[in-house]
């Protein structure tokens, strides 16, 4: 699907005097939207670029980071491809793809549980082990990079807004919320 954004936001006082006429329009939480859109499709361009200069999609990238085994850190990782597609939240067809394209390319096995044989468990090979740790330090300096303009304070702060309307989101839509879930990355 196609988004179309404006190249300029409304001001607030364009909004306030909309609400004259569309009495339901909030003019606050419209503008607060607004910008909470548009900075999330410049973020989603911006990586978008970065994966494209490193040859992979979005999508590869993140079932390789939910495939990469934190040894340190004991963090649960996805094993099987059911397991990738509820914590990726795409369709199990969709993750049938996005490892076949990785599989072709070296990146990724799948192998026969040892012990369900009607099971298939995925790991990363070591060429998807190296490319992930050559690109995860560039990944995360462009991290940081696009949050420079926010001290540590104002990440907590942005994290904990952003849960609320997570959590408001998934209320709407009739979803659980995701506490205790074992698809971190």
């Amino acid at each position: 699907m196609t988004r179309i954004l404006l190249k300029e936001l409304p001001r607030y006082e364009c909004l306030a005097e909309a609400a004259q006429q569309f009495p339901d329009l909030d003019p606050t939480t419209c503008e607060a939207f607004l910008h909470l859109i548009r900075a999330g499709d410049d973020l989603w361009r911006s990586m978008g670029n970065h994966f494209t200069e490193h040859g992979i999609t979005q999508g590869r990238f993140m079932i390789m980071m939910l495939l990469l085994d934190k040894k340190h850190g004991g963090c649960p990782r996805a094993r099987t491809p059911a397991e990738l597609a509820d914590c990726a939240q795409v369709s199990r067809a969709t993750i049938t793809g996005l490892l076949d394209t990785l599989e072709r390319d070296g990146f990724v096995r799948r192998e026969p549980d040892a012990n369900d044989r009607r099971m298939v468990t995925v790991n990363l090979t070591k060429r998807g082990e190296d490319f992930m740790h050559e690109l995860l330090p560039r990944h995360f300096r462009l991290i940081s990079a696009l949050m420079t303009g926010l001290n540590p304070t104002e990440c907590k702060t942005l994290v904990r807004l952003l849960a609320k309307v997570i959590a408001t989101v998934g209320e709407r839509e009739g979803k659980s919320p995701a506490a205790g879930s074992s698809c971190n990355i």
